[in-house]
């Protein structure tokens, strides 16, 4: 039987979306002490896009071989599949973040995810690089201390930086 965090993350991944802010806003009232971790992945989640599409933009003009003819970014096909996977990664986190435990961002997103990457010829370093500077803009974007749940986050927001670390590992 799933307990209600696992149930919901179930269904949104069978869907392939985020968790819904009626979805998240439910399971507060469970749990009113989460406030924090709440208002940590409901930012994130609020602003996926943003952080997705600046981390590319940061990565292929720190690398722009990889958006260069022949380059793994090269064509709209590939380019939206690597923003694709940027997203699905940052997607898990915000699962892992939310449940406090890394087991389904290891179990569904991250295992294979290197062979994968290395039997598509995905240079892993580049795929590790565009995890950390999410990494950095997610942890930016959820440690602004405006209209969230006043307190100390920080060891909260070391955990946020756990799960983008084992990601950026996972693909490296």
């Amino acid at each position: 039987m799933f307990d209600a965090f696992t149930k919901l993350v179930a269904q949104a991944d069978a869907r392939g979306e985020f968790l819904s802010p009626g979805q998240i806003d439910a399971l507060g009232a469970m749990v009113a002490e989460s406030n924090k971790r709440m208002d940590t992945v409901n930012r994130i989640t609020s602003n996926a896009s943003k952080i997705v599409t600046n981390a590319a933009r940061d990565l292929f003009d720190q690398q722009p071989a990889l958006i260069a003819p022949g380059g793994n970014a090269y064509t709209h096909r590939r380019m939206a599949a690597c923003l694709r996977d940027m997203e699905i990664v940052l997607r898990y986190i915000t699962y892992a973040i939310f449940t406090g435990d890394a087991s389904v961002l290891e179990d569904r997103c991250l295992n294979g995810l290197r062979e994968t990457y290395l039997a598509l010829g995905v240079p892993g370093a580049s795929v590790a690089e565009g995890i950390r500077k999410m990494k950095e803009a997610s942890i930016a974007i959820a440690g602004d201390r405006n209209g969230i749940t006043q307190g100390d986050c920080a060891a909260l927001m070391s955990e946020v930086g756990t799960y983008f670390d084992r990601a950026a590992a996972a693909v490296a």
